[in-house]
């Protein structure tokens, strides 16, 4: 039978606190519990004093089950204290009792701290790259007992707690101790385990309760609709990815064959009943189809915790967690080393210009504008209804410089294609004037957001020698893909918006007066070695009403299919890293929904089986024939050989690189078939026709050259070969010898 609760007297008088410090431990108002909970030195002693809600009784024992005291309940809502029979500072833990119910808890507050002073140096001066194994939180064993290591930057706080399934979401139980050089505060949870939901509780520093916060660094988190963070053990994946990242990391990218599959995990495919797949069952489909197509990378839109699945993921509010939809971030682990092992890249669309304003995200995180400017003219995106990070200030810097480091070092993920680029350059970005505040010069330009990219290219680059980072930017700022120490951003690769722009609006004419737009397909050759450019047909491409590639080109449905084909040899053939975005391959009719599958049923049709087969066959040469791709950014790799041939709306040029065969391209962008086109070549011999897209493999009509030409001495002047154009179509010639 439990014995009652002793009263207060003489043997608990040195434990004893001020019945208003008692009241604010127990109503949630203390802000430092660890100056009074916890094992406490007094003048006769040690003492105890902890808060366990519920209990009517509490016997004090030590790690190995050694009872050394009983306390005395203080206040009616769980507060106990008295003395105890240690010698030293040590762990405890508390056997509490009420009716018949006994269960025992390990004082988080007998626990001294995880971080420590290097780690405060680090943060202070903003260097710290190993944040994401410090903050959040981590499985740890301290003092000889097993739990989870929480820490959150709050500086503004008066008080922060950890909430969860393990302590009923009860911010009396875990709050937290501030490291006041940094606001950080920490908090070792003995016996938390793996897979618990947990968020912070925040109370401003003027008494306000936040919203409950997820953890910004959080490795994991719930499914949505839910919106707590998870408690995550450390990743261990048996990587056997050695080979593939040592290549990466020898070679220089920029000759290197980079065609890159843009897609949509929630989306490429589905379950029969409509449901995502795993990570585990896209491994399954969508590598070895990766593999038969040819493509070298894999981009995905945003991984990354978001909770509204119209945003694809670019209003994330878990920038270190893998979304829940497709399973454990394990999984994600085990896809990307499966990729590795058949020599696919993994390529992450990354978003740090801006985050949602949900009220568990980080929009005023500890009561004020922490992550973001204060000013709505620096910290608010009109176009999105986001919230802008503050560039200018260190711990921002280093939450995500680290993450960019976290994706890399955890995931070995071989590229971040970091969104919105110019909305982070410009500060008159998509606003009116009067609704910017200039730079400390009285400019535009964003110079806090531009030393973040800089300092994140130095830092990736410098610590991960084989991942490329790439610039979906769409202005002409200067050196965007040039390093750093020249006075660049240092991103290694930049989206081509300007040739994706001007040739989609020549494809969507009717051919009849496409000879009256011929500059928009030669102008891009003026700029096109003024970066390290990424040739990009992305998702933004087929959405919000613009239709698909299919559903943009002219004429009935073969000239459509024959303008697209057209279109995909002429980009191939086009000087530039190569970027496609799932479903274009094959020719999808209509618009991408993240909502349903793409229509792998077209495949069926001819048409449509002969346009994945065309870019298949595209990948294939582009990477076989080091003159397709071996000088994509140096411009010794590019000539032309007919561009002024408006009237016919013929194109050619030459694909070359040093010793080896020059590739020649011939666009014929009209359905008027020629005979007999004299084109200039190089050398003189017989030339292959290596891809031909008017081929009855495609779909086409099969017209052509029966596989070869020969380039003769003219009697003009200049070595020149009598070709047969197919309608709407691009071949491709290789010198056989």
């Amino acid at each position: 039978m439990k014995k009652p609760p002793k009263q207060v007297g003489e043997t608990v008088s040195v434990a004893a606190l001020p019945a208003a410090e008692i009241e604010a431990l127990v109503s949630g108002r203390h802000s430092d519990p660890f100056s009074v909970l916890g094992i406490q030195q007094a003048a006769a002693g040690f003492v105890a004093r902890c808060f366990i809600p519920g209990a009517e009784a509490v016997t004090v024992m030590t790690l190995d089950g050694a009872t050394v005291g009983t306390l005395d309940r203080l206040n009616d809502a769980g507060f106990f204290a008295g003395k105890v029979s240690v010698s030293s500072f040590q762990p405890l833990r508390y056997r509490a009792e009420r009716g018949d119910a006994e269960w025992t808890v390990t004082d988080p507050y007998s626990f001294g701290p995880v971080l420590g002073p290097m780690d405060d140096y680090f943060l202070r001066e903003g260097s710290h790259l190993r944040l994401f194994d410090k903050m959040g939180a981590h499985p740890l064993k301290h003092q000889g007992v097993d739990g989870f290591h929480f820490a959150v930057w709050a500086p503004n706080a008066s008080r922060v707690s950890v909430v969860g399934d393990f302590n009923e979401w009860d911010g009396r139980r875990h709050v937290m101790r501030l490291r006041r050089d940094t606001g950080i505060w920490e908090i070792f949870a003995p016996d938390v385990m793996v897979g618990s939901a947990y968020k912070f509780e925040i109370v401003g520093k003027d008494g306000v309760l936040q919203p409950l916060k997820a953890d910004p660094f959080a490795r994991r988190a719930e499914l949505r609709p839910n919106t707590a963070s998870i408690t995550a053990a450390e990743l261990v994946q048996d990587w056997q990815d050695e080979a593939h990242r040592r290549h990466w990391s020898t070679v220089d990218q920029r000759r290197q064959p980079i065609s890159t599959y843009e897609v949509h995990a929630g989306s490429w495919q589905r379950r029969a009943d409509g449901s995502m797949l795993s990570w585990d069952e896209l491994a399954e489909r969508l590598i070895p189809y990766c593999v038969e197509m040819g493509f070298t990378h894999i981009e995905f839109m945003p991984i990354t915790e978001h909770p509204y699945d119209p945003s694809w993921g670019y209003q994330t509010t878990g920038l270190y967690a893998p979304t829940a939809r497709f399973g454990e971030p394990e999984g994600f682990a085990r896809f990307v080393n499966g990729c590795h092992k058949v020599g696919i890249g993994v390529i992450l669309d990354w978003v740090p210009a801006h985050f949602p304003v949900d009220a568990h995200g980080l929009r005023h995180f500890d009561g004020t504008a922490l992550y973001e400017h204060e000013d709505p003219r620096q910290g608010f995106h009109p176009d999105w209804n986001t919230a802008i990070y503050n560039f200018g200030r260190i711990e921002v810097l280093s939450y995500l410089i680290n993450n960019a480091m976290y994706w890399a070092e955890k995931f070995h993920l071989d590229g971040l294609r970091v969104d919105a680029v110019a909305s982070m350059l410009y500060l008159d970005y998509s606003r009116k004037e009067g609704e910017w505040v200039p730079n400390e010069y009285g400019g535009r330009e964003n110079l806090e957001a531009v030393r973040f990219l800089q300092k994140m290219n130095h830092h990736v680059y410098g610590s991960h020698p084989g991942i490329m980072t790439i610039a979906e930017e769409s202005t002409s700022w200067p050196k965007v893909s040039q390093p750093v120490h020249e006075g660049g951003l240092g991103f290694g690769f930049k989206w081509n918006m300007g040739f994706m722009h001007d040739t989609l609006s020549y494809f969507a004419r009717d051919p009849l007066y496409r000879k009256f737009h011929h500059q928009e397909i030669t102008f891009g050759l003026l700029y096109a070695y003024s970066e390290n450019f990424v040739l990009p047909i992305s998702h933004d491409e087929v959405v919000h009403g613009k239709g698909s590639m299919i559903a943009k080109m002219p004429g009935d449905d073969w000239q459509k299919f024959a303008n697209l084909r057209a279109y995909y040899a002429f980009m191939w053939g086009y000087p530039g890293k190569k970027l496609l975005f799932m479903g274009q391959e094959f020719g999808q009719w209509s618009e991408w929904s993240e909502k349903k599958s793409l229509d792998w049923n077209l495949l069926q049709y001819p048409l449509h089986e002969g346009m994945r087969r065309l870019v298949r066959d595209l990948n294939g040469y582009y990477r076989s024939k080091p003159a397709l791709h071996a000088r994509d950014c140096e411009g010794e790799g590019f000539e032309w050989l007919i561009a002024d041939d408006d009237d016919n709306s013929v194109f050619a040029w030459l694909r070359k690189a040093p010793g080896e065969k020059p590739v020649a391209i011939i666009c014929n962008f009209t359905p008027t078939y020629h005979e007999r086109y004299s084109v200039p070549l190089p050398v003189a011999g017989r030339w292959r026709e290596i891809l031909n897209t008017d081929a009855e493999i495609y779909a086409g009509s099969g017209k052509g050259n029966g596989g070869r030409v020969e380039a003769t001495e003219h009697a003009s002047g200049g070595i020149r070969a009598n070709l047969t154009l197919p309608p709407l179509a691009v071949i491709m010639l290789e010198l056989e010898h």
